[in-house]
């Protein structure tokens, strides 16, 4: 179609060179005081201001198809490539998001992605465009007037060349602005998230100076950018002008020597004209080839990254919910600290154990290494005395209810949020059903739209203890094997506490149970309680044990009871 379209508008100015020769013939006539038909020029205009319309019009609907074509393919291929990216953001482990800044990520699937997609359209139509159009109109040129030819396109050699040169710092600097992009997006993604803490410090003036640091510094690399693309005009105008002048030195000449007719001159200067866009694209594309490989090179480093816990069964495993870690080491890569050494201890099926310690003793860990979030830097960890890598990965997670310490609401109504992760079957009753275990029923049924209520983001409309109690009810409509509470009820207090825990008595009697907590009203009435120090296990048996034994877990009671008694 490319090429189709450009022939049909190269030989389409043959005629506008035979209608310029009708209207030189007729004015030779008229100096010459010959008697001229006017009827039959008309004629031989009209025909050929026809022609020349109408082979417009068919070399228009090629080139309307052309872009029907390549700018549709290049949609989906943003498409695909915005699903792949997703897809591999679901794939890396949680020690990648560690390491990575939200707004960096985002700019990935957004920014870059947008560059490449407009390589892939627009800057593959208008090279198959130039090279097709400059082939033809060579090919039209030489036959007309070799040595003109030689003439009119010899400037275009030297544009090419400037072009090239250029191009180099375009791509230097491009890599520059989508860097800096990245850390202004970066920034105004902490910002929103942290915006309370942001007002309750009364800090808006530092932090918008910071901001406008970033985005002054933005601002300078992208106009810098700028200036650099800036010359392309300028030179297509210089050159593309040294060729108009060729045209009518060598042209007028010819003419003169009555080489050539005037038709033809008018011609190449069409010709010329012709290749004016296609030249000019030239800065266009070079500009998006560069920000277009920048963009690619930076979504090739981020898909080439493997997460560190891969799915090695791809059949489904039943999980009965055994637990058992021998001698569990694990080492933060980000900061260096070890947050467990050596942990080992057994969860039969239906049991539950409380994990206790001081902040920082490695609690979380525990549980985001139950889950495969993390892989252990040493030792093993069995369920049902299998190790956990030789099982199906997402029938592990799916087989565990796990409630973080920081409860995360998506900004979707209340039911929504509770079903996320539950059977398609289950509904609005199962989820009220389970909103009264966690005791946060009644809390939801005061509001105006119920369980229809829409949460803002990161469920910021509720208070923390809501929040806590609705990602209870969210990890207990699995119906799961295990349960994994990671201080999730350090917001509520001790009646409602003391309500929840009674609800989930006949839950936790039927499922293996872990409570990371640091209320002893909360792993009183567990099976084990496994106390912590330091990332060791210094303490581990019952409630009644421990306190007969007066070591750490007393400690903990009598630190608690202290602190109950001065309030």
């Amino acid at each position: 179609m490319v090429v189709l379209s450009n022939f049909i508008s190269v030989y389409s100015i043959g005629f506008v060179g035979s209608a310029v020769n009708e209207i030189q013939s007729l004015l030779t006539q008229f100096q010459s005081q010959e008697v001229a038909d006017l009827s039959t020029v008309k004629n031989s205009l009209m025909y050929a201001a026809l022609l020349f319309i109408g082979l417009k019009i068919i070399a228009g609907l090629f080139s309307v198809g052309v872009r029907l074509m390549i700018i549709a393919t290049s949609r989906h291929i943003e498409y695909d490539l915005k699903n792949e990216i997703f897809k591999q953001y679901q794939r890396l482990s949680l020690s990648f998001y560690k390491k990575h800044k939200t707004g960096d990520l985002m700019n990935r699937i957004t920014e870059d992605v947008s560059y490449v997609r407009q390589y892939l359209g627009p800057g593959i139509m208008y090279p198959m465009d130039l090279i097709s159009r400059a082939t033809i109109i060579l090919v039209f040129m030489i036959n007309i007037d070799p040595m003109m030819t030689l003439y009119t396109l010899g400037p275009l050699p030297i544009l090419s060349y400037l072009i090239y040169k250029v191009a180099s710092t375009i791509n230097k600097k491009s890599k520059e602005v989508q860097q800096q992009q990245s850390e202004v997006s970066s920034m105004v993604q902490d910002t929103f998230s942290g915006i309370r803490v942001i007002k309750s410090f009364n800090t808006e003036e530092s932090t918008k100076a910071k901001y406008a640091k970033e985005a002054e510094g933005y601002e300078k690399k992208a106009l810098s950018l700028a200036q650099v693309e800036a010359f392309f005009s300028p030179l297509m105008i210089l050159v593309v002008g040294l060729s108009n002048l060729l045209i009518l030195y060598i042209g007028g000449l010819r003419y003169y020597q009555g080489i050539l007719d005037i038709g033809v001159i008018a011609q190449y200067f069409m010709y010329l004209n012709m290749l004016i866009w296609p030249f000019t694209s030239l800065g266009f594309v070079t500009m998006l080839i560069q920000r277009a490989e920048a963009s690619m090179a930076r979504i090739n480093e981020f898909m080439k990254q493997e997460p560190e816990i891969v799915n090695s069964v791809e059949k489904e495993t039943p999980i009965f919910g055994k637990i058992e870690f021998r001698n569990v080491s694990y080492t933060y890569e980000n900061t260096g600290i070890q947050a467990l050494k050596n942990v080992s201890f057994t969860l039969e099926k239906g049991k539950s154990v409380a994990i206790m310690g001081r902040t920082g003793s490695g609690k979380s860990t525990i549980a985001l290494l139950l889950a495969r979030m993390l892989k252990p830097t040493d030792g093993q960890i069995l369920i049902d005395d299998i190790p956990y890598e030789n099982l199906n990965l997402y029938s592990l997670r799916n087989a565990i209810g796990f409630v973080p310490q920081e409860a995360f609401l998506f900004s979707d109504s209340i039911v929504h949020n509770i079903l996320f992760g539950a059977d398609e079957e289950k509904g609005l009753e199962e989820a009220k059903e389970f909103a009264r275990k966690a005791a946060v029923h009644d809390n939801i049924d005061q509001f105006r739209e119920k369980y229809d209520t829409i949460l803002g983001e990161r469920g910021v409309t509720l208070s923390g203890g809501q929040k806590q109690r609705i990602s209870i009810a969210r990890a207990l409509i699995k119906e799961p094997e295990i349960l994994v509470f990671d201080d999730s009820l350090s917001a509520v207090d001790t009646e409602t506490e003391e309500k929840i825990l009674n609800n989930l008595q006949s839950e936790m009697n039927q499922k293996t149970t872990l409570i990371i907590t640091h209320r002893i009203s909360s792993a009183k009435n567990t099976d084990h309680i496994l106390v912590l120090d330091d990332g060791e296990v210094v303490e581990y048996g019952t409630h009644s044990d421990l306190l007969s034994t007066e070591g750490a877990y007393f400690s903990l009671i009598k630190k608690q009871l202290a602190e109950t008694e001065n309030q």
